[in-house]
């Protein structure tokens, strides 16, 4: 996937109404959970991304310790969110939204790597998309 894929990608899933958009909030996600994961867990992900993506992850101060709420807030106020709650569901959904994708191009013991290493009980709300548009396809397929 090149870079206009992915931030299209982006755009699409999360009805963005434009690249800008897009980048702002996949910039927002990769720098804070590199922050949250260890370097060798970022690189792992970022190689399959596309450069201009990848550097999110990459350039983060790795190996930080923050709960889940942290890292909404974090995200929140990286991709100019609402200040109050009211932008913390759209962090959370954006998120989760960006992480699916990347679970649909990491390698999946690359991912699961990254997974078992954040806190299941704090951060499982994190990977709740991730399956989500496979099992939909897979029911659909079964449906027809």
């Amino acid at each position: 996937m090149d870079y206009h894929e992915f931030v299209g990608e982006v755009q699409h899933r999360l009805e963005l109404p434009g690249m800008g958009e897009a980048v702002r909030v996949i910039r927002a996600v990769l720098l804070t959970l590199g922050e949250r994961i260890q370097a060798g867990e970022a690189s792992d992900l970022a190689g399959p991304l596309p450069m201009e993506i990848d550097r999110f992850l990459l350039e983060a101060e790795s190996g930080q310790q923050f709960d889940f709420d942290e890292f909404v807030g974090r995200v929140a106020e990286r991709a100019g969110l609402e200040d109050d709650e009211d932008g913390r569901p759209e962090a959370v959904y954006y998120a989760q939204a960006i992480v699916a994708l990347l679970a649909e191009i990491v390698p999946g013991s690359e991912f699961e790597e990254v997974r078992a290493n954040v806190p299941d009980d704090d951060f499982e709300q994190l990977f709740e998309l991730v399956g989500v548009d496979e099992a939909f396809e897979e029911e659909m397929e079964r449906s027809n």
